[in-house]
């Protein structure tokens, strides 16, 4: 059966460059991976091909040989050198270049791949009240995270000891292997990419260099912010390995559903129920605005359900802006219920005076009804 363009299959071009090729195998890596697709075969068979294709463009040499001669390039051992064996000792390099910054394993300073490594994101979910996306708040976090291990200054060996260089990878953190014409680099399998080895391992954090411990946080929320906004803190996040550099803090601010208004960006709605009476003679409200002040609307004389009238100004403020938004207020007739004998009376009398200019939008309607299917029968 023929293979499949190694191009068609990462979704690019020929043309496209080391960036766009490696921002499409991520993409379709993360979709297909074995652990998203559990027992699926075709999504496991997608995997390999993607990780073959990645394997093969992303280094320059082979992918000049594919381009020039495709598929063959690789039989019979003509540039492949071991065939699939280097393709699957290789594979978990490939995700350590592409993914290990997301989940902190990367950071290694200088030549040594594997050295101190960066440590791990953190994110904390925050919900707030639409009040305080208004105003704006300081909040006091608590939140459990690793440090760096002070008697050990984050080294992992015991006070006093050192770590000794890898005598396998010579510090590097990768041992490289020789296959036909190409060489491939892998993790040190001695020292797991550290690029060295603790002998007397700290006895406060096992060799870690890290502790875990409750650490207080003041974070500031600006007004105006919004629904799913993030908030990076550098540096707040767990401390990395082998006194490597810490992460980050992400916060990620969600605003509580308001019994009364919805937002819209900037803009506020409020849905207000306004009497018959009201609706047809008109007549002027005070509702309630965020800011917990008053505003006064005007109903103008024959609002219908669904009107929306406009408070300039008493909406959000908009994120680091002097701009603020609009309060949108939506009426909403309420039909009167629980009638006395004497209300039905004079509602029986005013349906007697109506005419289609009281009722202009109901008369029309039957009209047009009556006359479609008059026509259309």
């Amino acid at each position: 059966m023929a293979k499949t363009c190694f191009y068609e299959v990462l979704g690019v071009s020929k043309t496209c460059t080391d960036v766009e090729m490696k921002t499409a195998f991520r993409k379709a890596a993360m979709q297909y991976h074995p652990d998203r697709n559990p027992g699926n075969s075709e999504a496991e068979h997608k995997f390999k091909e993607l990780n073959e294709a990645y394997q093969t463009l992303s280094d320059a040499q082979k992918r000049a040989a594919y381009d020039r001669y495709g598929h063959a390039a690789f039989e019979q051992n003509g540039f492949g050198g071991g065939g699939t064996e280097g393709f699957g000792a290789s594979m978990s390099d490939i995700f350590d270049d592409l993914f290990g910054d997301m989940m902190g394993r990367r950071g290694g300073q200088g030549g040594r791949q594997g050295g101190p490594g960066r440590g791990s994101d953190l994110r904390y979910n925050m919900e707030i009240t639409l009040e305080e996306a208004f105003k704006g708040k300081t909040a006091s976090l608590k939140l459990p995270t690793s440090v760096s291990c002070e008697p050990c200054n984050g080294s992992g060996a015991r006070p006093g000891a050192k770590p000794k260089i890898c005598t396998m990878c010579g510090g590097q953190g990768r041992v490289r292997a020789q296959q036909g014409f190409f060489a491939i680099e892998r993790t040190c399998p001695q020292c797991q990419g550290r690029g060295d080895m603790i002998d007397n391992p700290c006895p406060h954090c096992s060799g870690t260099g890290r502790v875990t411990r409750e650490r207080a946080l003041s974070v500031n929320i600006p007004a105006g912010v919004e629904d799913g906004t993030r908030i990076r803190l550098a540096g707040e996040g767990e401390a990395g390995t082998r006194g490597g550099p810490t992460g980050d803090l992400y916060i990620f601010v969600s605003t509580k559903p308001h019994p009364f208004f919805q937002r819209d960006g900037a803009d506020l709605f409020c849905r207000v129920p306004i009497s018959m009476v009201q609706a047809a003679l008109g007549d002027e409200i005070l509702v309630r605005t965020i800011d917990g002040g008053e505003a006064k609307v005007k109903i103008s004389e024959g609002t219908q359900s669904g009107k929306q009238f406009k408070v300039r100004g008493k909406g959000m403020p908009v994120l680091r802006s002097r701009e603020v938004g609009d309060l949108h207020i939506q009426a909403t007739v309420e039909t009167p219920q629980n009638l006395t004998r004497r209300q039905r009376e004079l509602l029986a009398e005013f349906q007697a005076e109506s005419s289609t200019k009281t009722q202009p939008e109901a008369s029309g309607f039957f009209a047009k009804m009556k006359d479609f299917f008059e026509k259309n029968l």
